[in-house]
């Protein structure tokens, strides 16, 4: 008996998603462009790591004026050769599974033909040069390398926590914007106009950029009172940071909690409890746990 791992279960996946040939040189190309559980897919994942990297690296480097024009000579044929590179993989990828129209709508899809489609444009349409900037979608093409879909049921507990403790932030934040508005106000008495705070909005503006811990410096207090307020924000604004996590984690928690009490077993011939939620054979006798499913 063989037990699924996360990776065969991606590969399934995206085998009942998009379609997996049975035979022939679609099947083979299909392993290797799909598949992470073969070593030529890993090989192909490593190299499509490296051009991703390779590629943004030209694309920032391209950015900065000096390089640019210096370099400018090496970028553009670089960007092709990267672009036409793309081209191939996504028109393969459409080749090699059953349902194109199924892969080309998906996520992974529309992120891959993002990673080409902006150089043709500009090439066609220079009014279109903007678009070049979208380039830079190329890194979510690295989730696909690593694979972060593995990580769905982590995706998923944080979300139902940021659910479960969606009320008590939102009462936390209400607590913020108060303060602000109150130390924003009092600042705006305190300094005046002639320090800067012209308004009571300039004044939030102060007090949100202070109580984050942010402090553009564009303002700042003159007087020792409006300094000593000033203090008080800073040193609040590390335990307002730290609230919303320990929200967050306290919910994380708990369900993660929850979970593991649901998924603890009994043994059914010995009759210990707490058998692992993942296990096959009870850790004490060693016989077969029922309630598990396993694959042939």
């Amino acid at each position: 008996m063989v037990q699924e791992t996360p990776s065969t279960k991606r590969d399934h996946d995206i085998a009942e998603a998009f379609g997996r040939p049975e035979e022939g040189w679609r099947r083979s190309l299909y392993a290797v462009m799909f598949e992470t559980g073969t070593s030529a897919g890993r090989r192909f994942d490593q190299l499509l790591f490296v051009l991703i990297l390779a590629s943004l690296a030209v694309v920032m480097a391209d950015s900065v004026a000096f390089l640019s024009q210096r370099l400018g000579g090496l970028f553009g044929p670089l960007e092709w050769a990267f672009t036409v590179l793309f081209t191939i993989e996504y028109v393969l990828r459409l080749l090699c599974v059953r349902r194109p129209l199924r892969y080309a709508t998906s996520f992974y899809g529309v992120v891959d033909l993002l990673a080409f489609l902006p150089t043709y444009a500009a090439l066609l349409t220079p009014s279109l040069a903007f678009l070049i900037g979208i380039r830079v979608l190329r890194l979510l093409r690295i989730f696909r390398v690593f694979k972060l879909r593995l990580f769905t049921e982590e995706y998923l507990m944080m979300a139902r926590a940021l659910r479960a403790s969606s009320r008590k932030i939102m009462v936390f934040l209400s607590v913020v914007l108060l303060i602000v508005l109150v130390m924003g106000t009092i600042m705006y008495v305190v300094e005046g106009p002639q320090y800067g705070f012209t308004s009571i909005p300039v004044g939030v503006y102060w007090a949100i950029s202070t109580i984050a811990t942010v402090g553009f410096g564009d303002i700042t207090p003159h007087t020792a009172l409006g300094r000593l307020i000033a203090s008080v924000m800073m040193l609040l604004g590390w335990g307002i940071l730290a609230v919303p996590t320990g929200i967050v984690t306290m919910e994380m928690t708990l369900a993660e909690s929850a979970r593991r009490r649901v998924a603890a077993r009994t043994c059914q011939v010995c009759l210990t409890p707490g058998q692992d939620h993942d296990a096959n054979y009870c850790k004490h006798c060693g016989a077969e746990l029922a309630g598990r499913e396993r694959k042939a």
